[in-house]
């Protein structure tokens, strides 16, 4: 049996948005342990030229769902980046998590031949297969930004594990 591409995206976006939302809840109960402010968090960096917690979940929730407009010809919902704080992140994930479970799944199986336009803020746009995109740019690029607010997070004391990763716990 050869997989789909919704349950190739969807469910992946979805059970990776999820455990994002339970690591944000973690590192909330972490700083209030600490007596600290939990909002200070959203401006962790790994790095001086890197981007803060905040766009790291901001763009993952964009990489999401870009990722699954462009592969069903949809129209993804547009967020203002305007959070500030992680009340606010979490409702960007709601939000992002509701837009995803929307898309019927017949508008996005079948779309591994659709052409996929990425535009860019220079240069020409990029062009992919469906195909090529999903696996070789939308995941890709979803993972990064998962991956580092992960990373943000345990630099910075918030106890999670492998498992808080794979499955949420």
């Amino acid at each position: 049996m050869t997989i789909s591409m919704h349950s190739a995206s969807v469910p992946v976006y979805l059970t990776m948005l999820g455990n994002l939302s339970k690591w944000l809840d973690k590192a909330v109960a972490h700083a209030q342990a600490q007596q600290a402010d939990p909002e200070a968090l959203l401006a962790a960096r790994l790095a001086p030229d890197m981007l803060p917690l905040l766009r790291q979940v901001q763009i993952a929730c964009d990489s999401a769902k870009f990722g699954v407009a462009r592969l069903a010809e949809g129209v993804a919902p547009s967020f203002d980046d305007s959070e500030t704080t992680m009340a606010a992140l979490q409702q960007r994930i709601g939000a992002t998590v509701a837009y995803l479970k929307s898309v019927p799944r017949d508008k996005v199986d079948g779309s591994e031949a659709k052409l996929v336009t990425v535009p860019r803020r220079v240069g020409d746009p990029l062009q992919f297969t469906g195909e090529q995109y999903l696996m070789h740019f939308a995941l890709p690029n979803f993972y990064f930004h998962i991956t580092t607010a992960y990373a943000l997070l345990r630099h910075n004391g918030v106890e999670l594990g492998k498992s808080d990763y794979l499955r949420g716990q």
